[in-house]
C-alpha cells in the first residue's frame, strides 16, 4: 500500500508524518514530502497522523493487482495559541547521541591488581563514608540522566502527536515505564516508539 498526503491550502512538508496500522498496532514514519509506503492486509484500518492536522483514517481495499493507492487531502487545524513556556525540542539524533553516551559518572575505584599495589587505598575506598557517598551521588545522577533523556523523548513524542501527556504526567509515566537501561542505550527509534506507545496505552487505561 502506498500513498501521499496533500495539504489542500498550500505546499507543505510533513516531517512528523506517522502511518499507523490500527489493526496490527504497528507504525512507520512517512517521508517529508508526504509519500508513504507500508505493508497491510485487506480490511486493515490505517491512520495518518501529522502534527497540526486531523487524523486521516481509511480501510485498506486492494485493487485487482492487490495494490492500494491513497491520496489523502488534509486541511490544517485552526490554531489557538495560549501563553506557554517554550522549551526547545531536541532532535532524534541529539537524543540518540545522549542515549548512546549514557554512562555512570566515573568514580575512582581500586580493583584487581591495584588492590595489591595499594591495599590501603582499596580498604579506604571500600569502607570510607566519603567514597560511599561519592558512589551514591554518582548513581543518583545516573538515574537523573536516564529520566531526563526519557523526558526529552516524551516531549518529542507529544509534539509529534504520538502520545498525549501533560508535563505533569511525565514523572508518573516514566516510573510506570520502568524502562531498561540497556534498552535506552541500544534501541532503535522505532523500537522506542512502539515500546513507549504500547506502555502509554496501558497507562491511560489505569
Amino acid at each position: 500500500m502506498s500513498g501521499k498526503i496533500i495539504d489542500t491550502a498550500r505546499l507543505q512538508n510533513f516531517y512528523n508524518l506517522m502511518v499507523v496500522n490500527k489493526t496490527t498496532g504497528r507504525g512507520v514514519f512517512g517521508q517529508p514530502n508526504g509519500h508513504f509506503s507500508v505493508y497491510a492486509n485487506s480490511g486493515d484500518l490505517i491512520a495518518l497522523s501529522t502534527k497540526g492536522y486531523p487524523v486521516y483514517q481509511f480501510v485498506v481495499k486492494p485493487d485487482e493487482n492487490c495494490q492500494t493507492k491513497i491520496l489523502a487531502y488534509i486541511e490544517r487545524l485552526p490554531q489557538e495559541v495560549p501563553d506557554v513556556i517554550v522549551r526547545p525540542l531536541k532532535t532524534l539524533e541529539q537524543i540518540k547521541e545522549e542515549r548512546e553516551n549514557l554512562a555512570m559518572r566515573e568514580t575512582r575505584l581500586v580493583t584487581g591488581v591495584n588492590v595489591l599495589e595499594s591495599p590501603i587505598t582499596a580498604l579506604y575506598q571500600a569502607f570510607s563514608k566519603k567514597e560511599q557517598n561519592k558512589r551514591w551521588i554518582a548513581e543518583q545522577e545516573y538515574k537523573d540522566d536516564q529520566r531526563r533523556i526519557v523526558q526529552e523523548l516524551l516531549r518529542l513524542y507529544v509534539a509529534f502527536d504520538i502520545i498525549e501527556l501533560s508535563e505533569q504526567e511525565f514523572d508518573a509515566f516514566i516510573t510506570f515505564l520502568n524502562i531498561d537501561e540497556q534498552f535506552i542505550k541500544t534501541a532503535t527509534e522505532m523500537e522506542l516508539i512502539l515500546f513507549i506507545k504500547d506502555k502509554y496505552e496501558h497507562f491511560k487505561r489505569l
